[in-house]
């Protein structure tokens, strides 16, 4: 295996995509395509201009952008078509496994009803399955809506929790605790769903709320989670029961000074499980593939370091032993090929 990393072998690298929000797929023509076919005033006419209000520089201004766009989302096919779309550009990426995140009560609180979004976005599920992608979804709840909505959130969308492996936890972080969400967390438990939580860059408290969410709330894993560098004891935590960390480098780039590259390269040497992820990346520029490329070209990385990377994505996903050991299988021989 060379060291040099081309776009080729970035796209090619078999990896796991744990960190992917499906609203956050919403790319300009989309959207356009969208709101003409519902008749929605969306105050853009051209896939440029769409492009154009694509614009912030930290999460509050970037929530402002991105919860008035899944206005154009409003029948089943629009959730499906969302969904299918960045399967096919994850196939292009080399993702062989792909959780998903959504957000229901960003539509149900618009007047969508939870059975449209979740059949919506399975019904692409399904289809990428069929064609060899292995796949599934995390339903999130919004963090700065209260805890009582996440809760009935949760109990309505049971009735169908054979179409989603987990639950997650997203949105503006700031006052929202992670143990704010407790009771539906625990409810999640009872029923057996996988649990995440978002724990973002450089937010106020953030060291404590990556704290609280693995010492007392039993996140599986941490969405983002770079700030855990200021606590070795909770570093040496994540790393003694090896729960990943689902890192966004080119997401971080743009609202903070760097992509958190550095804090991302020591976890991975010290042997934490982070994994590289593209977030929303119809707003932030690149998918999957190109931030495995962003991170090999700003920091140096090589061929090997990126394999570990991917192999780290595929040993913390969400999957039985057997499809584990098919997805690493894929990796081996693609790494044996170089």
């Amino acid at each position: 295996m060379t060291t040099t990393v081309t776009r080729e072998f970035a796209c090619g690298i078999p990896k796991a995509e744990l960190h992917l929000h499906l609203e956050g797929t919403l790319e300009p023509d989309l959207k356009l395509a969208l709101a003409n076919k519902h008749g929605i005033d969306i105050g853009q006419k051209t896939i440029e201009e769409v492009q154009a209000s694509y614009q912030f520089n930290d999460l509050s201004s970037f929530l402002a952008v991105y919860y008035p766009a899944m206005n154009v989302l409003q029948d089943e096919d629009d959730f499906h078509d969302l969904a299918a779309a960045y399967f096919e550009r994850a196939r292009q990426n080399g993702v062989v496994r792909a959780e998903c995140f959504f957000d229901p009560q960003a539509h149900t609180s618009r007047g969508v009803a939870i059975e449209t979004v979740i059949n919506g976005y399975y019904r692409a599920v399904d289809e990428a399955r069929a064609i060899g992608l292995s796949a599934d979804l995390i339903l999130c709840f919004l963090r700065d809506m209260s805890a009582e909505s996440a809760l009935e959130t949760l109990k309505a969308a049971l009735p169908y929790k054979d179409k989603f492996i987990g639950v997650g936890l997203d949105s503006d972080e700031r006052d929202n605790p992670p143990e704010k969400f407790a009771d539906a967390f625990a409810l999640a438990k009872e029923h057996g769903l996988r649990v995440t939580m978002h724990c973002d860059i450089d937010q106020v408290g953030s060291i404590d709320n990556i704290r609280r969410a693995l010492t007392e709330l039993g996140t599986e894993r941490l969405d983002h989670g770079t700030n855990i560098v200021e606590d070795d004891s909770l570093v040496e935590l994540v790393i003694d029961k090896g729960i990943g960390l689902t890192c966004c480098p080119m997401s971080n780039g743009f609202v903070t000074e760097d992509m958190k590259g550095t804090e991302i390269i020591d976890l991975m040497r010290r042997g934490a499980k982070v994994t590289l992820n593209s977030d929303d990346p119809a707003y932030f520029g690149g998918y999957v593939a190109d931030n495995y490329l962003s991170m090999a070209e700003h920091y140096g990385l090589g061929q090997e370091e990126l394999a570990t990377l991917a192999r780290n994505s595929l040993e913390v996903s969400w999957v039985d032993e057997d499809e584990r050991a098919r997805l690493l299988g894929l990796l081996d021989d693609f790494l044996a090929a170089q």
